[in-house]
């Protein structure tokens, strides 16, 4: 582990799986790698190695994340979390994007842009019940909604 460690980190970027599989053990005390998602193991092993060079985060720095993710996760509108408003989360796919997104799909040279609403989707100013109806809009025939917007 002398060299630098970003040579060691951009070493095993093109790395295969099994060399992957292997590095993680070494860094884990033996442990199996919990993937075979070459970019997941990579990452992993980046932050081990550094992690062993540098130490490991402040339990203040982690609980600094913890409590901004409960604030702004980018992920689930605050609304959506459980024990927060239920019969909303209950009413609402959990494939859908936060009320607001705008959804974006290229179809034979055009862009199809939907809008997510609390209940339902906008699409050039109108408004439908779900993705399925706006894809039976723009192709003309039957799709599934979340497949047809990659979902």
């Amino acid at each position: 582990m002398n060299e630098p460690i970003l040579s060691q980190i951009m070493a095993l970027k093109n790395a295969s799986i099994t060399e992957l599989k292997q590095k993680y053990s070494e860094l884990f005390d033996g442990k199996k790698a919990p993937s075979n998602n070459k970019t997941y193991l990579w990452q992993r092993i980046a932050y081990r190695i550094q992690e062993l060079k540098y130490g490991d985060l402040a339990e203040e720095a982690h609980n600094k994340v913890k409590e901004m993710a409960k604030e702004y996760d980018p992920i689930n509108n605050k609304a959506l979390r459980p024990g927060i408003v239920k019969r909303y989360r209950l009413s609402r796919d959990q494939r859908l994007p936060i009320p607001g997104t705008i959804i974006t799909k290229e179809y034979k040279g055009i862009t199809v842009e939907v809008k997510v609403l609390n209940k339902g989707f906008e699409y050039k100013n109108k408004a439908y019940k779900s993705l399925t109806a706006i894809s039976k809009e723009v192709t003309g025939c039957h799709w599934n909604g979340y497949l047809f917007f990659n979902m």
